[in-house]
């Protein structure tokens, strides 16, 4: 597996090493041991989550505040996504910066966002399957949501989508408005 730091540097790309043959494919999608080593995250992740969104489909920025603050790591199984994190840790230089990624069934990537950061996602491909483990458990009394299309936060999405936000993330609060860390 090889890990990569993205530019801010605690948001971390990791590529498995995957097999392939005329059968398919195998590879290791997570190991403890590794992910506490690469994030210094040393408790088990709590909590499986799984999404299935169409294309256009665009979900966040999501987060939930201290004590329940999650950190995710995110994979793709079918389709692909335009991952997003977006750093809302005042103490840190990279504080209002935001990374993208894609994300894919054919890549395999995952993606690590630490607690702190924001996270939403937009649906590529016709559908897309994403799961993601998380370091806390749901919280709905610590959960927030900044508007996925805020002017100050200034995320560059995909061109030629059209996204589809649910009433929640439609209703998020405005960069400066918007609890942070």
């Amino acid at each position: 597996m090889t890990i990569t730091p993205l530019n801010i540097p605690d948001v971390l790309l990791f590529s498995p090493k995957v097999w392939r043959d005329a059968r398919g494919f195998f590879f290791e999608s997570f190991r403890q041991d590794t992910f506490a080593q690469a994030t210094g995250h040393a408790q088990p992740l709590v909590q499986d989550n799984h999404s299935r969104s169409q294309r256009g489909v665009l979900r966040g920025l999501h987060y939930q505040m201290p004590p329940h603050a999650q950190g995710k790591l995110v994979r793709v199984v079918e389709g692909e996504i335009f991952d997003v994190a977006v750093d809302l840790r005042q103490s840190h230089a990279t504080f209002g910066q935001w990374v993208g990624q894609h994300l894919s069934a054919d890549n395999a990537l995952q993606l690590w966002i630490p607690p702190g950061f924001a996270h939403g996602f937009v649906t590529l491909s016709d559908h897309a399957q994403v799961l993601y483990k998380t370091t806390t458990y749901y919280a709905p009394q610590a959960e927030c949501c900044i508007r996925w299309d805020d002017p100050t936060i200034n995320i560059q999405w995909p061109k030629g989508i059209t996204p589809q936000v649910s009433a929640k993330d439609e209703a998020g609060l405005a960069w400066e408005a918007a609890q942070k860390f």
